[in-house]
């Protein structure tokens, strides 16, 4: 009963601690750059020129992954119910396949995204 309200405060140090690890090393990283007399401008993330901005590759992605495991749940129905395929397989096989489908077109998508602009 007790290890539920452990597990939670555990689990926010470990991100906490990643975190902070993470940012520290960062600004030391930054820091000794700096000491040495490096430029600046390293330390800002360069977008290419023709990059598409971060939430629409993400938006895509998910939108497409939601689509593929719609049609695939669609599509394992049609399966069980009218050519008796047992439901065991027919869900999961349907799923991971149309929402790995989802993920390359997505992908794919993607690169011509950031060709186009």
């Amino acid at each position: 009963m007790g290890s539920e309200l452990i597990i939670i405060p555990i689990l926010f140090g470990v991100v906490f601690g990643i975190a902070y690890l993470y940012f520290s090393t960062r600004n030391k990283e930054r820091l000794a750059l700096i000491e040495k007399g490096a430029d600046a401008s390293i330390f800002v993330k360069g977008r290419r020129a023709g990059a598409a901005p971060f939430w629409k590759i993400i938006i895509l992605n998910i939108s497409l992954l939601l689509i593929g495991i719609g049609t695939a749940i669609f599509l394992a129905s049609i399966l069980v119910y009218s050519f008796g395929v047992h439901d065991d397989v027919a869900y999961p096989g349907t799923i991971f396949t149309l929402a790995g489908v989802g993920l390359l077109v997505g992908f794919n998508m993607t690169k011509r995204l950031e060709k186009e602009e």
